[in-house]
């Protein structure tokens, strides 16, 4: 149908205002790499706001010459990588069988784990059973209490509910058993919303901050964003890193080089984050869809 006069005017409005809204989301990432890419003289007198003042990397230097941020990456990198696999696989193992129709009890399952989305045990007490497994200054105590999402298991359980009855019943006239069925079937099929699910985790992983700074004792462990934390709280960077660096910390400013810390923080995820579009999309699309 030809849209009408109104139809062009909600859809101009629309995309109007969309774009003022993407526009004051993006308008701090934007700021922070114009702040990290500038010289100390541009910032200190104000120039500097979208766009890069007197273009330096000396802020990238001093950042990673001068802190712990490539220890604080490292880090990040295994807790996101090994996290998501982690979370990825048990979350499998718990949306397979709960979707099955022929599994026992498996509402009852299914209502107990919803019951951990409603109610949990709190901070102190989850503590104290990391503390007496001993996992503090470890990352289990990270990967462990959070293990699965409820809310990714039950996504993931719809996905597969929704997947043809016919498949499965092909697959075991020819004698498929299930590990089979799911390596060999299932787990094709479920590609966009694996691809999804894990963008999930690793987002809540990448960005992890109060468990990392409540189970982690030990500095050399910290990640990313528990490091940045640190120096966007800390009064004394310049001091510090003036102990360290002196001769190249005087074309620098702690605004440039905390925002340096922001950017590697921030730029992993805005990488990855195309190259799962695609299936982001149609994963979430399809997880909505019932029938």
């Amino acid at each position: 149908m030809k849209p009408t006069l109104g139809d062009k005017f909600f859809y101009v409005a629309n995309y109007i205002f969309l774009s003022i809204i993407s526009l004051t989301c993006l308008f701090p990432i934007v700021h922070m790499a114009a702040l990290s890419l500038s010289d100390s003289h541009s910032i200190m007198s104000g120039l500097v706001s979208v766009w890069p003042k007197g273009w330096t990397l000396d802020a990238y230097v001093t950042l990673i010459e001068g802190t712990q941020i490539l220890s604080a990456f490292k880090n990040s990198v295994i807790i996101t990588v090994v996290g998501v696999g982690l979370s990825m696989l048990f979350t499998i193992l718990a949306a397979y069988p709960l979707s099955r129709k022929y599994f026992y009890a498996r509402k009852k399952f299914t209502l107990l784990m919803v019951f951990t989305m409603l109610f949990g045990g709190g901070m102190i007490p989850t503590y104290l059973v990391v503390q007496s497994l001993g996992l503090v200054d470890s990352y289990f105590a990270i990967w462990l209490p959070g293990l699965i999402s409820t809310y990714n298991m039950l996504v993931m359980k719809s996905f597969f509910e929704n997947l043809p009855e016919e498949l499965e019943e092909a697959a075991r006239i020819d004698g498929c058993g299930e590990i089979r069925l799911l390596m060999k079937i299932i787990l094709p099929l479920s590609v966009p919303m694996i691809a999804t699910l894990s963008l999930f985790y690793a987002v809540g992983y990448w960005n992890m901050f109060m468990n990392v700074l409540i189970y982690i004792n030990q500095t050399d462990k910290y990640n990313l964003s528990v490091l940045v934390q640190q120096m966007v709280q800390s009064q004394s960077v310049m001091q510090e890193l003036n102990e360290v660096m002196p001769e190249d910390i005087q074309n620098t400013t702690p605004e440039s080089v905390k925002a340096a810390g922001v950017m590697v923080m921030v730029i992993p995820m805005l990488l990855i984050y195309p190259f799962l579009q695609k299936y982001f999309v149609k994963g979430v699309l399809i997880g909505s869809i019932k029938g």
